[in-house]
């Protein structure tokens, strides 16, 4: 509710008269579904993430694990097995594709801490899983990930090549417990830096999320008069006298309907790519759903959606 609130009030340039036009018009649900399509990769990483070190914390220090005095005990053990592949199913979809070799890295030290905390007197499966899968999913994910290590090196993108070189190799670091006194201390302090860095990237990712439609509206005397103007915006509402829309300047423009002459449903920016570095040909900024739903992309730009009239 507090990011919905923040995004009406950013989007009002801080303005309360338009803030609270905004609440009038603007649908629930389409804030929710800005919300949700937005922020859907939060939350199989804060399940990942939080299950990671409650399971540290319960093969390190098993004395410390207390689901009724830690609230990272409560939520490890009140997350069933489903959730997980759930949320890693989630992951895999909706993660650009330099953040997937970070899944691997988490779905690894899951595995591993799973099987020391259920079977403790399984040493040969403690080391095929804790180990030996590991060492496999490396392997592979190092022989795919190869060339687009060196063209990130070679292109100077220094994060692009960590974020897809580091992982495979971490998944076999954590399978097993950490030392019983550092354990408490470092899953806590993990712990309370997810709970404060989280929120803070939501918002920013949230803040901006387009809420309303972005539309170009000609605005005139009746026909056959030419158009006077083009107003680009978005619409906020359209009532059986006005048509409103919120302009560029963040001003509400209040547009008779006798005096408006077409209007243009403008598409929504693209975001504009910052790596060149593919895997065998996958962009790492892309996700697994931009590739199975691909975005429809106009041929043209009409130049209203631009403030400017065509030319008669």
């Amino acid at each position: 509710m507090l990011l919905l609130v923040l995004r009406l009030w950013q989007l009002s340039r801080q303005d309360m008269p338009t803030m609270l036009l905004l609440v009038q018009y603007v649908s629930p649900l389409g804030l929710l579904s800005a919300l949700l399509i937005a922020l859907v990769w939060a939350f199989p990483l804060v399940v990942l993430v939080t299950c990671v070190l409650g399971s540290v914390l319960r093969v390190s220090a098993p004395d410390r694990f207390d689901p009724e005095r830690s609230l990272l005990a409560y939520a490890t053990v009140r997350t069933p097995g489903w959730v997980q592949a759930a949320a890693t199913a989630l992951a895999a979809l909706t993660w650009q594709m330099r953040f997937l070799p970070a899944l691997l890295m988490l779905v690894g030290w899951l595995v591993g801490l799973r099987v020391r905390h259920r079977y403790p007197d399984r040493p040969d499966l403690l080391l095929a899983l804790g180990l030996v899968l590991p060492l496999l999913a490396a392997l592979v994910a190092y022989g795919w990930l190869a060339p687009a290590i060196g063209s990130a090196l070679t292109h100077g993108e220094w994060a692009t090549a960590a974020l897809l070189g580091v992982p495979p190799a971490a998944a076999v670091v954590l399978t097993g417990p950490l030392p019983q006194r550092a354990a408490p201390l470092l899953t806590q302090v993990l712990s309370y830096l997810l709970a404060a860095v989280a929120p803070v990237v939501m918002g920013s990712v949230f803040l901006r999320v387009p809420l309303l439609p972005s539309v170009a509206v000609e605005v005139g005397p009746p026909s056959p008069a030419a158009a006077a103007e083009v107003v680009p915006g978005q619409a906020i509402t359209v009532t059986d006298r006005m048509t409103i829309v919120l302009d560029r300047r963040g001003r509400v423009r209040f547009l008779p309907n006798e005096r408006v002459r077409a209007q243009l449903l403008c598409p929504g920016t693209e975001r504009v790519p910052v790596s060149e570095v593919t895997v065998r040909g996958w962009p790492v900024e892309r996700t697994a759903l931009d590739w199975m739903m691909p975005r429809h992309r106009p041929d043209t730009t009409d130049s209203r959606c631009s403030g400017r009239l065509e030319a008669r």
